[in-house]
């Protein structure tokens, strides 16, 4: 889409619908389970899910529309929103004679729920 043109934006449903076509996202590939690596399992992110907020460990290169479809094809539930945050990696003490040693850095998704709907973990 050019950035200053008279289209209309396309909807969410659009670009995913679009991306499904492309092949970008199928279903038989098992992509899907690929991209929702795991539940993140925190405090903060368990006390958002009673708000409908859900979170995901994904990996780095996953897009919105991605995890979206992921989402829809594993749970069978539509997300309202989604956001992306990117954790740097951390230095760590070994408490050894190398001193120091790199966390990995790593991504998560905010999965947000229209109200009513609901993801079962186990």
């Amino acid at each position: 889409m050019p950035l200053f043109s008279n289209n209309k934006k396309e909807t969410k449903q659009q670009m995913i619908a679009s991306a499904k076509k492309l092949g970008k996202i199928t279903a038989e590939d098992g992509r899907h389970h690929s991209v929702l690596r795991a539940p993140w399992l925190s405090e903060k992110a368990l006390i958002g899910t009673e708000n409908g907020v859900y979170v995901f460990e994904v990996p780095p290169a996953a897009t919105k529309y991605e995890i979206a479809a992921a989402v829809e094809a594993i749970y069978k539930v539509t997300p309202r929103q989604i956001r992306v945050a990117n954790l740097p990696a951390k230095k760590k003490a070994l408490r050894t004679r190398r001193g120091f040693g790199v966390r990995a850095a790593r991504h998560k998704a905010y999965v947000y729920l229209k109200k009513g709907d609901t993801i079962q973990f186990a």
